[in-house]
């Protein structure tokens, strides 16, 4: 299964159907995701659940449709906090594209440290890979973000990459991300409460 948010709507790609989901049920058609994204982007849809028997046949299909921008990140924990940035009235966390040559896990660790001017970093876990629509030069773009935990040993204050648009850089007790909720992208939500929160709260 592939969750890929739009608006932070998702749009659930799988094999199954499951029928309790309040979204809206299709299965796969050339043209239908350029119709299910502007219900997403202009409708009160909250969602909805594309279905094909072959989950990567789908998924290649849905990938073919849209430009691809991939880039990585990092949750970067020290003493049960959480490195988060604030941009563009959301708190998000460190990330970024990949520039060409790069692994996934040395965009991570740049970006972390571009973004935030935290050094020693060492990545942990690899985590669940996200995946949202946005809309650039006239056309749709999935952007695909590999993200990983990490951990630091410097004990500087975090540094916004104010040329970024990044106004905050902050450790954030882990207790209290639910609190920023309503201020995060519904991705990095995800991301924390399924893979961070669960085993630390």
């Amino acid at each position: 299964m592939y969750t890929i948010f739009v608006n932070n709507k998702p749009i659930i790609l799988s094999d199954e159907i499951e029928e309790e989901r309040d979204f809206e049920i299709c299965a796969y058609s050339e043209l239908q995701i350029e119709e299910v994204l502007h219900k997403l982007k202009n409708t009160k849809a909250t969602g909805f659940y594309i279905y094909h028997e072959d989950l990567d046949l789908l998924w290649r299909k849905i990938k073919n449709f849209f430009k691809l921008v991939k880039a990585a990140g990092g949750v970067v924990i020290k003493e049960n906090e959480i490195l988060m940035i604030y941009r563009n009235d959301f708190w998000d966390l460190p990330k970024g594209k990949m520039e060409k040559g790069e692994t996934k896990e040395e965009t991570a660790l740049r970006e972390v440290e571009e973004e935030c001017s935290i050094q020693d970093l060492k990545i942990k876990k690899k985590l669940p890979t996200t995946y949202h629509v946005f809309y650039e030069d006239n056309k749709y773009k999935l952007k695909i973000t590999y993200w990983y935990t990490m951990t630091t040993k410097d004990d500087s204050n975090p540094i916004p990459q104010k040329e970024e648009g990044i106004t905050k850089a902050e450790f954030i007790p882990i207790k209290s991300i639910p609190n920023h909720y309503a201020e995060m992208y519904r991705s990095i939500q995800e991301l924390l409460k399924n893979n961070i929160l669960k085993s630390n709260i």
